[in-house]
């Protein structure tokens, strides 16, 4: 177990344990926005593959989630977007280069750093929920629970309750077994179904070869595009990068790893995403970032090692070179419903972080965090948690 690079059955079942935040988002940008599919996964495979090789600890992948949930439900163009992706860098690289958030770092204490992760949590588990009841904005876009499985209810239940119901109690008989991961179990089960009841032709679609993304397949975002990103896209997105994706993200890092996360710094994620953000820009795909919710998952499911990077990031540069646009086809295979065990599961594994806080008021900020989060939204909850946690220092303050 001391070994810095692990590729087992583990690791494997762990490389997956992020789909249901990663697969939705990049599905429905690619769908609703036109963002080349090309460019987008093979921009998450290299940035996996890439923070594994230089961090040396299991590192998340994920995108950007206000940024991609206002630009689906908007139906924002691709030029907007990847303005977005060059923007976030210019941002993070400044902060990161210069040192900024490192001095920022040092003012944000731990019960905002477990409000942040609290709030994640519950977030990531809300909407696990609403993947087995066909709810999320993915499904709407799509209109139907399950898009790509030809039977949508079993007598009076939906197909996708069930589907979530077993794997869900999968999941929970085997999440401790290092012989049968859980995380491999339901994915492997949930791609059989798909197999067994999809409503697409796949072979038909397929076009295997060589395939590699375009420069600025979209073109190069206009000065219009840059303006309205910045205050559309970028703005809002800059508070939840900087208390989930930096502070907390490099917090439950060095919780999970310790001394082998050293390289993990808030410098260090800054400059990271940067230039993720960069090479997504350049590809067509989208706004990237690290996450204390995607190495929850992670971590949930078995990986222990960076040796998940490279498997996981493996399997999508692969893929994507070999069937370019088609690799769409192949992820449509697992159902929503399993995208939600592996959402919840992940999101019980974060909010639980706050277990180490045992004061009332250390306590009552992440309370405060997530009740401002599910009423308006995380960057929200992070800010006023610090200006809470600042009152409550005083001696004559009580909760």
């Amino acid at each position: 177990m001391n070994k810095i690079w692990q590729f087992n059955r583990m690791e494997v079942a762990g490389s997956l344990g992020d789909l249901g935040t990663l697969l939705p988002i990049s599905l429905g940008m690619i769908l609703a926005n036109g963002l080349d599919p090309t460019g987008t996964f093979l921009s998450i495979g290299l940035f996996y593959i890439f923070s594994g090789i230089y961090y040396k600890v299991t590192v998340p992948v994920q995108p950007m989630k206000v940024i991609g949930a206002y630009a689906i439900a908007t139906g924002m163009t691709a030029t907007q977007i990847s303005a977005s992706a060059f923007l976030v860098g210019c941002f993070l690289l400044i902060i990161g280069g210069t040192s900024t958030i490192t001095r920022m770092g040092k003012y944000i204490a731990k019960p905002v750093v477990r409000g942040v992760q609290l709030s994640t949590g519950i977030l990531l588990m809300a909407e696990g929920v609403r993947f087995m009841v066909g709810t999320s904005k993915f499904q709407i876009l799509k209109a139907s629970a399950e898009p790509w499985l030809s039977i949508q209810h079993l007598g009076p239940i939906p197909i996708g309750i069930i589907l979530g119901l077993a794997g869900g109690i999968l999941t929970l008989l085997f999440l401790e077994n290092k012989k049968l991961p859980a995380g491999l179990l339901v994915i492997m089960g949930g791609l059989l179904v798909g197999l067994m009841l999809k409503n697409i032709n796949i072979s038909d679609s397929l076009s295997p070869g060589f395939h590699l993304p375009s420069f600025l397949p979209a073109g190069f975002p206009s000065q219009v595009d840059f303006t309205f990103a910045l205050m559309a896209l970028v703005l809002p997105q800059i508070p939840m990068t900087l208390g989930n994706a930096v502070i907390a993200y490099a917090d439950l890092s060095q919780d999970y790893f310790g001394e082998k996360s050293k390289k993990v710094t808030h410098k260090a994620a800054c400059i990271s995403m940067a230039l993720a953000n960069f090479m997504s820009f350049f590809m067509g795909g989208i706004p990237l970032c690290h996450g204390a919710g995607g190495l929850a998952a992670h971590y949930r499911f078995g990986a222990r090692s960076p040796g998940s990077n490279l498997i996981i990031g493996g399997v999508f540069v692969i893929l994507t070179l070999f069937l370019g646009p088609g690799l769409i086809l192949i992820l449509h295979l697992i159902p929503m419903s399993i995208l939600g065990v592996l959402l919840i599961f992940a999101g019980g594994q974060l909010a639980l972080t706050i277990m180490d806080l045992k004061e009332r008021k250390e306590l009552f900020v992440p309370m405060i965090i997530m009740g401002i989060t599910l009423a308006s939204n995380l960057a929200a909850g992070f800010m006023v948690g610090i200006i809470i946690h600042w009152i409550l220092t005083s001696e004559k303050m009580s909760i």
